[in-house]
């Protein structure tokens, strides 16, 4: 059995439904993970899954201009992703939503807060740096703070982050541009679903993509 690699399929078989696995390569999931694609699909049917991903398929439908689809065959997008959380969260009856942000985001935090709450949801936040517990406490070297070693600097906190979320009982929470691996640690120990709104990258004004689409990054990536 072949680790997946389905970035790897150029035509990407599955996407177009078909299944013979005469034209599918070696690594294909649909040639080497059938009892899982069966059972899992299955899993979908059950009380637990099935409104929550019904809902995330309406929320991906109403994301494009239908008349339009209809009319030219083509998908037209009329929702950015802050638009599509709140509609999603609507349709899940998702009252209470967490935003767990970096400090540098603080603005964005502020911006998404009133947009989602305009929308009629309730919106909880906690940023990264919450309990104010300097890195040193924690057992960061005073060399590895990213200022001057002999300040207070003040670590990022997912755990604190995820737990006041899960004391409160939020019904989804969101990342705002936390570092990676705290990201990791915050979805880690969520008790609630996660989405992330904004990824970090310092580099590209948070717009990881574009390092995979301009030849000027390919250099110092």
């Amino acid at each position: 059995m072949q680790d997946p690699q389905c970035a790897k399929c150029q035509p990407k078989y599955c996407y177009h439904g078909k299944k013979d696995e005469k034209i599918l390569p070696e690594f294909c999931p649909m040639k080497n993970f059938k009892d899982l694609i069966r059972s899992t699909a299955e899993e979908y049917k059950t009380q637990e899954l099935h409104d929550f991903f019904i809902q995330a398929a309406v929320t991906e439908k109403e994301a494009y201009d239908e008349k339009y689809a209809r009319e030219k065959g083509k998908t037209f997008p009329i929702r950015p992703r802050i638009r599509e959380v709140a509609e999603f969260a609507k349709k899940i009856g998702a009252g209470k939503l967490g935003i767990a942000f970096c400090i540098g985001l603080a603005d964005e935090a502020e911006r998404a807060t009133e947009i989602l709450e305009n929308h009629g949801l309730k919106i909880c936040s906690a940023v990264c740096s919450c309990g104010a517990i300097d890195k040193t406490e924690l057992g960061i070297l005073p060399e590895q703070k990213i200022r001057d070693p002999e300040n207070f600097e003040s670590a990022c906190n997912p755990l604190l982050q995820a737990k006041i979320f899960n004391t409160i009982k939020t019904d989804f929470n969101i990342i705002i541009g936390l570092c990676i691996g705290h990201d990791m640690l915050f979805t880690k120990y969520s008790k609630a679903p996660v989405t992330t709104l904004i990824v970090k990258d310092r580099f590209s004004g948070h717009n990881p993509v574009i390092s995979l689409y301009s030849r000027y990054y390919k250099d110092i990536v």
